[in-house]
């Protein structure tokens, strides 16, 4: 079989699982954006150790490294690309911003606006993930060079796995203020997008900083299940 199977991808793999899972059940009428928001939530976790783990097996082929590269990418638009732009839209259907239509239903043009619109913020903010994911891989080499030169390693714009703190803690305060925050999502998802593809330097956190975002996103986690099943 082509492809690589160890340890050292295990975590990239189950985060796509987790990824596509909230997907299903996000975009059925089996789930909830909230089941989806627990998905995205996982899928953050497990991407934030995927690479350390892969780093820990001594000598890896190049071949490897390149597919540790490109798994880690095409996962990443699943989980933190595709997923909160359909829990946006599931968000439509819960809240019924967005009711079902007859074809001779005399209010569909004022609806099919607001509908273009959200959707497009929805596609562009895939789009600019993709384009992120895509000028990251593509400048690997680069990146490399200068961090030797700085000695510190910088994202050049947000990282898309900032999506797994961003939007659940949107839905989160959507649940406790008990506000419809409908549309506030979808400006978060094209402010997103924006800084997805900015021209701007950030720099890697440390192991300080990666505890910090680790709690703020275990508080996240706790919210989301309290809603999901004790709420």
């Amino acid at each position: 079989m082509i492809g690589v199977y160890d340890y050292t991808v295990i975590l990239t793999y189950l985060s796509t699982c987790s990824g596509l899972l909230g997907i299903i059940f996000t975009m059925t009428e089996v789930g909830h954006p909230y089941c989806g928001t627990l998905f995205l939530m996982i899928s953050g976790l497990l991407d934030g150790f995927d690479g350390k783990v892969a780093r820990t097996k001594q000598n890896r082929t190049d071949l490897e490294k390149r597919f540790g590269i490109q798994i880690d990418s095409l996962s990443d638009l699943i989980c933190f690309g595709i997923l909160p732009a359909t829990i946006g839209i599931a968000q439509l259907r819960v809240n019924g911003r967005l009711p079902e239509l007859s074809l001779t239903d005399k209010q569909i043009p004022n609806h099919m606006g607001l509908l273009v619109l959200l959707i497009s913020i929805a596609v562009f903010y895939v789009l600019s993930a993709l384009i992120r994911l895509a000028y990251f891989n593509s400048t690997t080499e680069e990146r490399a060079e200068e961090a030797k030169i700085k000695g510190k390693e910088y994202f050049t714009g947000m990282p898309v796995t900032v999506a797994a703190l961003v939007f659940p803690l949107t839905l989160v305060v959507h649940w406790f203020v008990r506000a419809d925050l409908t549309m506030f999502y979808f400006w978060v998802l094209f402010i997103m997008s924006l800084l997805f593809i900015g021209n701007f330097k950030v720099p890697k956190p440390n192991i300080k900083q990666f505890i910090g975002i680790f709690f703020v996103g275990l508080v996240e986690f706790v919210a989301v299940i309290f809603i999901l099943f004790f709420s």
